[in-house]
């Protein structure tokens, strides 16, 4: 079961299940919820990435003028909202009108875990060089009832505050 705009603007209100903040009622959408874009990416120095150890990055703000996005280089980025989730699963896609633009928005990392608490971090791409700006509303979380006892996320990733470049390697 997929939750519904209004549900989810309802948990929301709430504040006990699901927790998005700021929250806005003018992005509730039929049955999602639209995240905006922060001012900050970072990408990958290294040629080689190893996922045995921690990989160099570099920051990039993004200007009022906003940022042209290359072909053939991957952005983290993360959301403007925080959130949290309980008994539900949260799951993120791509607006279409960011598909339409050729940009994804995950190439993997969709699925969340129920218990997350903190900024969704974007895995960037696109199949044309495009402009974008800070602030836009770049994706949608929508969330999936848990049957079930369940055992809430506690990962590497959890409680974030910033863009997190993988931690694969502390997994070991």
């Amino acid at each position: 079961m997929i939750l519904s705009g209004l549900e989810i603007a309802k948990k929301a209100a709430e504040g006990k299940e699901i927790i998005i903040r700021p929250f806005a009622p003018e992005k509730v959408g039929p049955n999602s919820y639209d995240l905006r874009l922060a001012d900050t990416l970072i990408i990958y120095e290294d040629d080689i990435l190893d996922m045995r150890q921690a990989g160099k990055t570099k920051e990039i703000i993004i200007p009022e003028e906003g940022y042209v996005l290359q072909p053939g280089t991957l952005y983290l980025g993360r959301t403007l909202e925080y959130t949290e989730t309980y008994g539900y699963v949260p799951m993120l896609e791509g607006r279409s009108s960011m598909g339409r633009l050729g940009i994804s928005i995950h190439i993997t990392a969709g699925f969340g875990d129920v218990g997350f608490k903190g900024f969704w971090t974007l895995e960037i791409h696109c199949l044309h060089p495009v402009r974008i700006y800070a602030g836009e509303r770049i994706c949608q979380i929508y969330y999936h009832k848990i049957e079930g006892d369940y055992i809430p996320y506690q990962g590497k990733y959890q409680d974030n505050t910033g863009i997190q470049a993988s931690m694969k390697y502390k997994d070991r």
